[in-house]
């Protein structure tokens, strides 16, 4: 059920909740506007359109959103793929992708997906979380060094080993003024939480690099052109755009609806990865402020922001969790703080947008140095290297197919790598194990202590115990088992298949198990149930199993089982 935080919120708000939620808007605000201008800039947008994200997805997320103190916003994670979508397909192609996630998201709440989401392995996550960071860290590398490029070298190209190998081929030197910029706006972001943590780094190396550069330039220390800033590349923020509908750069003989199709791919990457972040964000929240969002709820809130926000020229969306605990740390308490995070950064865009014009882009690639190296989660990486070879391999995949192709290859078979080796790891869990002579009764298991005497099986009779669940992966490997035994030993008159471990059986397992009994019936052999749970009893009656089998020959325990065996037994 769609019920957004806020409106709970405000029913028991008072002045102190709002002095506190004011109070870290505002510095929520602050820290969130280098942040979206350093997100809108690497993304090949601007700086209005990363600051624009900013005020109307953050007003959205924290209006419809299922957190108490989830801040929304661009975030570092969506670079790589807007930028890829930007050079192939245009502002126009951004927006369609973008729309499309956001409905993508919305029916994820919808339908009550929020909790599913969650069950992403973790190495999955790690691996092109880090990738992204190796990206960006990348998209950097020009305005960070001030690189001078041959003339009439062509542009910057999207994919990174083509990017490594046009820097090595284009490059006729750096600028050593940018590189100073870049590592001293790098010192500054480090060092300011030592001296206070309420100080954001980001924020103090921007003024402060921005000061230096203004001056040394206007008392002529500096020639003009020695330090390239905002204002040399982009056209400044003079107000809030008015919301429009771009023009479709369609190709000759395309549709709408072949653009469509084309970007679904990406649009469901966007709305997979803004999921997985906003989700992973507001479960950090809960863990620190002892609340619990609601996930569908939260997603709807996504989805409905990243639907709207591109018609004001933004860029996608979700939840931001550096941004997230800064909310925390300075006493946020309800969505409201989200939302005067919003109305902060509109009011710089209005009244101090201009400023923005003076801000060095090395010092921008600074800050997004340090979001990189947050980013990369190389202490995870360490410690993921001493756990199974399985997760590692999963990550190390999807790391490298982060880096070398695109994030909608690494998730995708970053998940499907992930699933295999569950599968295979689940598989070999599984247990099938065969009796012929006697049971014993001292294991943990469904047998009747009294009737211990009767464990002998009946002569003529097999038993196979399956331990786990009997699914698709274990089907055709209990399938084996039984035909090689059946080689190994005189042709039973009863075979009893012990259940009373398997949890939940799946249609191949059903279908191997019709084999089975259709085999046995014609070599004359009779199939007995042993210990069949109620849930995997109501799968076997649903496909008929019970009724060919006969209710007599579904036994809740082996005791009975064993029975029944004898019975059929004697009566051959």
């Amino acid at each position: 059920m769609f019920k957004p935080q806020l409106f709970t919120c405000l029913k028991n708000y008072d002045k102190k909740t709002l002095s506190a939620d004011v109070m870290s808007g505002v510095i929520v605000g602050i820290v969130a506007l280098p942040l979206a201008i350093a997100f809108g800039i690497a993304s090949g947008v601007g700086p209005t359109e990363g600051i624009m994200t900013a005020i109307v997805a953050g007003f959205l997320i924290s209006l419809l959103g299922g957190s108490k103190v989830q801040i929304g916003g661009p975030t570092g994670a969506f670079i790589v793929i807007v930028y890829g979508v930007i050079q192939e397909f245009g502002l126009s192609g951004l927006m369609v992708a973008t729309v499309m996630a956001g409905i993508l998201l919305v029916l994820m709440g919808v339908f009550k997906l929020g909790n599913i989401i969650k069950f992403v392995p973790y190495p999955v996550i790690v691996g092109f979380t880090g990738g992204i960071a190796v990206t960006i860290l990348t998209t950097q590398i020009p305005d960070f060094f001030g690189l001078k490029f041959a003339e009439g070298a062509p542009s910057i190209p999207g994919g990174w080993i083509e990017k490594i190998g046009y820097f090595f081929k284009y490059t006729e030197g750096c600028n050593w003024i940018s590189l100073a910029i870049g590592l001293l706006s790098v010192l500054i972001i480090v060092f300011t939480p030592k001296i206070s943590k309420k100080i954001p780094g980001s924020l103090m190396a921007i003024i402060l690099m921005t000061l230096a550069a203004w001056l040394l330039t206007r008392y002529g220390v500096l020639e003009t052109s020695a330090i390239t800033t905002i204002g040399n590349l982009y056209e400044l923020p003079s107000g809030i755009p008015a919301p429009k509908l771009p023009e479709l750069n369609l190709a000759e003989g395309q549709t709408f609806w072949d653009m469509v199709v084309t970007l679904f791919p990406t649009a469901f990457t966007i709305a997979m990865l803004g999921a997985i972040e906003s989700l992973l964000s507001a479960m950090v929240a809960d863990g620190v402020i002892g609340d619990k969002h609601d996930s569908n709820t939260e997603l709807i809130g996504q989805g409905v922001a990243n639907i709207v926000t591109p018609f004001f020229g933004g860029i996608p969306a979700t939840g931001a969790i550096a941004r997230t605990m800064t909310n925390i740390n300075n006493g946020g308490k309800t969505p409201v703080a989200g939302i005067v995070h919003a109305v902060v950064l509109l009011l710089i865009l209005l009244l101090l947008g201009p400023l923005v014009g003076f801000i060095p882009m090395a010092c921008l690639a600074g800050v997004l140095v340090i979001v990189s190296y947050n980013m990369s989660g190389w202490r995870s990486f360490v410690a993921l290297s001493k756990n199974p070879k399985s997760d590692f391999a999963v990550l190390i995949v999807t790391f490298l197919l982060t880096v070398i192709f695109d994030l909608t290859i690494a998730i995708e078979v970053g998940l499907l790598l992930a699933i295999v080796l569950f599968l295979k790891r689940t598989n070999e869990a599984v247990t099938i194990r065969s009796f012929h002579n006697e049971i014993d009764p001292n294991e943990n298991s469904d047998i009747q202590i009294a009737d211990a005497e009767k464990l002998v099986i009946p002569e003529g009779t097999d038993v196979y115990e399956i331990d786990g669940p009997y699914f698709f992966g274990i089907a055709n490997k209990f399938e084996e088992i039984t035909r090689r035994e059946g080689y190994k030993n005189a042709k039973p008159i009863v075979r009893i298949i012990r259940m009373r471990k398997v949890a939940f059986i799946d249609s191949t397992g059903i279908h191997n198990l019709e084999i089975l009994c259709g085999e046995s019936r014609r070599d004359g052999i009779q199939i007995v149930l042993s210990g069949v749970n109620e849930n995997v009893h109501g799968s076997l009656a649903k496909a008929g199993l019970i009724h060919t089998l006969g209710e007599e020959n579904v036994c809740s325990h082996i005791n009975i089982a064993l029975r029944r065996a004898a019975e059929i037994v004697e009566k051959k």
